[in-house]
């Protein structure tokens, strides 16, 4: 709900909170009518049943989870100079993930989770 994710957002300090905020917003300008959750102890949104991206703060800045290393594999270029993991994008709260390439991910995310559907 989204207002778990306001209670964790409030536990975060800043600049993460900010930078996390932001990013809500933006996955949010994308969809819209996603569920807000939290997965794992991380926001999350689920989408037409799935899980489709989450994000949370760490001791040395923020992780915006792709939840797939196919969509993050599918766009190396977009991310190289970013430290990546398992399906996951880490960033310093102070540079932020610019909207584009998060709207450009998270519709990734959309059709790789609408391709498994049907």
């Amino acid at each position: 709900m989204a207002s778990d994710i306001d209670r964790y957002l409030a536990t975060v300090s800043e600049p993460s909170r900010t930078a996390l905020e932001n990013l809500r917003q933006t996955i949010r300008s994308v969809v819209p009518d996603a569920i807000e959750v939290i997965s794992y102890k991380i926001p999350s949104f689920r989408y037409n049943g799935r899980m489709l991206v989450g994000f949370n703060a760490t001791k040395d800045g923020c992780t915006f989870h792709l939840l797939s290393n196919t969509v993050l594999g599918a766009h190396t270029a977009d991310v190289k100079a970013y430290k990546t993991g398992k399906g996951s994008i880490r960033f310093a709260a102070d540079k932020p993930l610019p909207k584009a390439l998060v709207k450009k991910l998270v519709q990734a995310r959309i059709a790789e989770n609408e391709g498994r559907s049907g």
